[in-house]
């Protein structure tokens, strides 16, 4: 078959065109014709002939499901009203005493009568009225309204009506008895007869049923446009039908014979009437005293329309299919093809027509042999470049680019690289030179990427000797990254101790340069190896600032290594910022390194000593704002803090505060128009410092400094911020409380030290302060 398919493809389409192609590409062609047409020919027959049927059969069966279902709410509906009827027939209004009442004269009674009334007939979405009756020698009827029935025409109905000696019935409601029964004069009516505890009614409750509503309920066991329904009472008679049309009544009453002779229940059948055929289902509706059967004829092209439809519709789509199917397989053994082809066009440009027919693959596995032998020089080049990768993917690592990977990928990642990663651990290192500035002469500004190449290398030597996997990542900042896999069997505590003796004697040998190494605590997940790499850059400020070897083990760092007391130097800090005000470079400088030597007191940590500068400058661009002057215009809105905070060594700090902070501030003062008067404030403020225990006052300074008061107050605030004599005793309060602290001095002898009377001086400190000179100094030695 497979070679019949092939012979008249090629003879009768493809010509003389298909003496190009090999023999691989008429083999796929009439594979894939076979392959992709059989199957859908099959499937179509099966779904054709036994899918149809089946459908067919399904759609019977849910529509006798569907009928059964409305039947059952039809019911629902009519249990309901009976049940709602039986409720309001014993309601104490309804009582044996309405019999007797004289509603000409008890209209509240009657009042209440016809809201009840009106309440039962809006209480139910069947119910079109509902009347109270009263049998009386003058018969009574709500309506809801009252009514007092005088001629015998308008108490017909009701006698006739209510005739049957049941108390509790359904009747069809003739409105007038003398008229032959018509649809516009009959209602479907529930009638319940009222007692009173006397043998014989004396009236009756009747509800009135909508009859187009009563249809529509019908017509829901209808559920298409067509067919019949109808209810039939247990003596055979139609009650309600949802068509009157003489061809319906005909359909109907032979309908109706054929379900009388069927056993009692329900069920459902064919019935033929006319060139149609109905699909019938019927069954039992209990009501009070009595069975209804409802009747539903529906005709069976009504229910297999969507069948036909499919049948139709499945032998269209098969037929296109399947010439979409020779399109597409035509297509495919093109595109199956074109890759082989384009390899032997590939492999042998000059190739031959008629090689190509003998055989495509003979070409390709030619050439195969041939691009395998360049694969694996390729692959040894590869494998001289594997170091440098290793390097890259490690300094990936440790800067937390490769978050996105999971634990599995990691580890495949590291093995192939050469790491061996089971039950191993991982620590890293970080590894910082200090003592650069120490080195003028040996090398200069720039040689820093130098430095660290030289040290980079005699960690590598060392760290072979002591490691079975160490590797390093030179950042050329001063700064060098290890990370050591080390077995989870042995200990490697000792290991690391005697390799940062060994690297910090050799660096201090041979580059004169002092080491810190930092080590992170151990880890066996290689996700967590950035954050342990972050900490121990971060253990850097752990370190005592001042230039020597240290080694800071995450593992063994706790709580009692801090012991000391930083003692912030604020005495330095006002005096800086004085010399700043004054234009006074140079001290300036020489403050700021008295201020860097008092924190340097006590062996103080990095990260304290690097929040204490930068303590610092918050105060300098503090006073810098309160003498008027925008810090983002004098350093261009650069990030100071940022800048400070990379700075590790004192003798940067000096130099980057005096080219950085002081310069361009007392640049900015001179060219201000106003400095000369800042300047005499300035002097005005180094005097009140000096003589702020005697009896300064406005007067006496303006007179100092060649002045007027006015003039001297209105420029003092205008620099400082505050007024003359607010600074004054701000001035010699601080003076106060340091004499408070650092003294055993009496309160008086104090207040004299600062320019007080004892009494005025525990009031005016009591003000400022909230507490008492004696308080305070209490709190103090407290802390």
């Amino acid at each position: 078959m497979l070679k019949s398919i092939h012979s008249i493809v090629s003879r009768e389409y493809l010509g003389s065109w298909g003496k190009k192609k090999g023999r691989f590409y008429w083999r796929s062609l009439a594979w894939i014709l076979a392959v992709s047409s059989l199957p859908g020919m099959i499937s179509g027959f099966i779904l054709y002939w036994v899918g149809d049927t089946r459908i067919e059969r399904e759609l019977h069966q849910l529509h006798a499901s569907q009928i059964e279902k409305r039947a059952q709410n039809v019911d629902d509906q009519f249990a309901y009203l009976e049940l709602s009827l039986a409720h309001w027939a014993f309601d104490p209004k309804f009582n044996g005493d309405l019999k007797d009442v004289n509603f000409n004269s008890a209209y509240q009674q009657a009042w209440d009568i016809s809201k009840t009334l009106m309440v039962m007939q809006g209480s139910h979405p069947l119910a079109k009225k509902v009347e109270l009756y009263l049998q009386r020698p003058k018969p009574v009827v709500f309506n809801p309204e009252y009514n007092l029935l005088l001629n015998q025409e308008a108490i017909l109905p009701y006698v006739k009506n209510l005739s049957p000696v049941k108390e509790f019935f359904w009747t069809n409601w003739i409105q007038t008895p003398i008229e032959e029964p018509t649809s516009a004069n009959v209602d479907l009516t529930l009638v319940h007869k009222l007692y009173g505890g006397s043998p014989e009614p004396f009236g009756a409750l009747i509800v009135h049923l909508n009859r187009d509503k009563i249809i529509n309920l019908l017509q829901t066991l209808t559920p298409y446009d067509q067919g019949e329904t109808f209810l039939l009472e247990h003596n055979g008679n139609i009650f309600v039908s949802a068509n009157n049309s003489p061809e319906s009544m005909k359909f109907e009453g032979a309908l109706k014979e054929k379900v009388r002779s069927l056993p009692v229940g329900h069920g459902s059948f064919l019935y033929k009437w006319g060139k149609d055929t109905y699909a019938v289902s019927y069954g039992n509706l209990s009501r009070i005293g009595e069975a209804w059967t409802y009747v539903s004829a529906v005709p069976v092209d009504a229910i297999t329309a969507p069948v036909i439809f499919l049948s139709k519709l499945l032998m269209g789509v098969s037929l296109l299919l399947l010439i979409l199917v020779g399109l597409l397989s035509w297509i495919a053994s093109k595109r199956i093809h074109s890759p082989v082809d384009r390899l032997v066009r590939l492999f042998s440009s000059d190739t031959a027509a008629g090689d190509q027919e003998n055989d495509e693959f003979g070409i390709i596995e030619t050439n195969w042999h041939h691009l395998t032998r360049e694969s694996k020089a390729l692959q040894n080049k590869l494998e001289e470049q594997l170091p440098h990768m290793k390097e890259s993917f490690l300094l990936q690592l440790f800067r937390g680019y490769l978050y996105s990977y999971s634990e599995q990928e990691l580890i495949d990642r590291m093995e192939h690289f050469g790491w061996t990663v089971d039950q191993h651990q991982f620590l890293t290192v970080y590894i910082h030179l200090t003592g650069f500035s120490n080195l003028e002469g040996r090398f200069s500004q720039g040689d820093e990427g130098l430095v660290t190449f030289v040290a980079a290398n005699i960690i590598q030597e060392f760290s072979l000797k002591r490691f079975e996997q160490a590797d390093l990542i030179n950042f050329h900042d001063m700064t060098i990254g290890m990370l050591v896999v080390a077995s989870e069997d042995h200990p490697y505590t000792q290991n690391l101790r005697e390799f940062t003796e060994e690297i910090t004697q050799a660096i201090n040998l041979i580059l004169k340069m002092q080491v810190v190494v930092a080590i992170s605590r151990s880890s066996s997940s290689i996700a967590s190896i950035p954050d342990s790499f972050e900490q121990a850059i971060q253990a850097l400020s752990y370190r005592k600032f001042e230039n020597q070897n240290q080694m800071i083990d995450l593992e063994q760092l706790g709580e009692t290594e801090v012991s000391y007391e930083l003692r912030y130097p604020f005495q330095l800090e006002r005096e800086i910022i004085q010399k700043m005000r004054t234009g006074e470079q140079e001290e300036a400088v020489v403050a700021v390194k008295a201020f860097l030597k008092a924190l340097q007191e006590n062996n103080a940590l990095e990260i304290d000593v690097q929040t204490a500068m930068l303590t610092l400058l918050g105060s300098i661009h503090h006073a810098i704002m309160l003498s008027g002057v925008n810090p983002g215009r004098i350093y261009k809105d650069l990030n100071m803090f940022d800048e400070l905070s990379q700075i590790r060594e004192p003798d940067q700090m000096s130099k980057w505060f005096d080219l950085k902070v002081i310069q361009p501030y007392i640049r900015e003062m001179e060219a201000r128009s106003d400095y000369e008067n800042k300047r005499m404030v300035e002097r005005l403020m180094i005097y009140m410092q000096e003589q702020y225990m005697t009896e300064l006052s406005l007067d006496q300074c303006a007179e100092q400094f060649g002045t007027n008061s006015y003039y001297l107050s209105r420029t003092f605030k205008r620099v400082v911020g505050k007024n003359f004599i607010d600074y004054l005793t701000e001035l010699r309060l601080e003076k106060a409380k340091e004499l408070l602290s650092d003294t055993e001095w009496k309160i008086n002898e104090v207040a004299e030290r600062v320019g007080y009377q004892h009494s005025y001086f525990n009031r005016i400190f009591k003000k400022q302060e909230g507490v008492t000179p004696t308080h305070y100094r209490e709190i103090s030695k407290n802390q």
